[in-house]
């Protein structure tokens, strides 16, 4: 009788060791992404402007000697506007883009790269990865700027926000602007 209880405790605590180690490799890592890891690195952006508070969320890709625009970047075609997650773009209050309403709230920024202009398209689907899930019928707004070639090259992408409310995102040798201003 007493081999017979060694026998079944040795069992049960097998069982329930190897129970233990089954549920631990069904676990989740709960440990966050160390995002600056990541080949293009996240930024934020932000500024106080007479319109709005802006906050620019978003990674930050680098030339290292490749053709960007027309080659990596498609023109004509929707992109997340930097890597990794989409661009999260947020105001604290309502704005105009370029003139065009646009209410206060998280947007994610996309934009369609074009040789003479761009669309930059606000839309209401803030967390997106990439512009793989992207949906045009959730389109907040959507605004056409002109780019401008600069001299300087740009390694890494960039976004600045001026204290007059100008954001630029700057690239390779493109930048690109559009004015947030108040809604009145």
């Amino acid at each position: 009788m007493k081999n017979t209880r060694l026998h079944f405790a040795a069992l049960c605590t097998l069982w329930l060791g190897l129970l233990l180690l089954s549920v631990r490799g069904y676990a989740q890592d709960t440990q966050p992404e160390d995002k600056s890891k990541r080949p293009s690195p996240p930024a934020v952006v932000a500024a106080k402007t007479p319109a709005a508070t802006i906050s620019i969320d978003y990674s930050r890709p680098s030339v290292r000697g490749r053709k960007i625009f027309g080659e990596l970047v498609p023109l004509g075609q929707v992109w997340r506007t930097g890597a990794n997650e989409a661009t999260m773009f947020t105001v604290d209050k309502n704005v105009k883009i370029e003139g065009k309403p646009l209410p206060a709230g998280k947007y994610s920024l996309f934009t369609i790269p074009g040789q003479d202009e761009w669309t930059i398209i606000f839309n209401k689907v803030p967390v997106q990865w990439g512009a793989f899930k992207y949906d045009e019928k959730q389109d907040a707004l959507r605004v056409n700027v002109k780019p401008q070639v600069t001299p300087k090259l740009t390694e890494q992408m960039t976004f600045t926000i001026d204290k007059s409310g100008k954001v630029s995102i700057l690239w390779e040798n493109t930048q690109v602007d559009f004015m947030v201003s108040a809604a009145k």
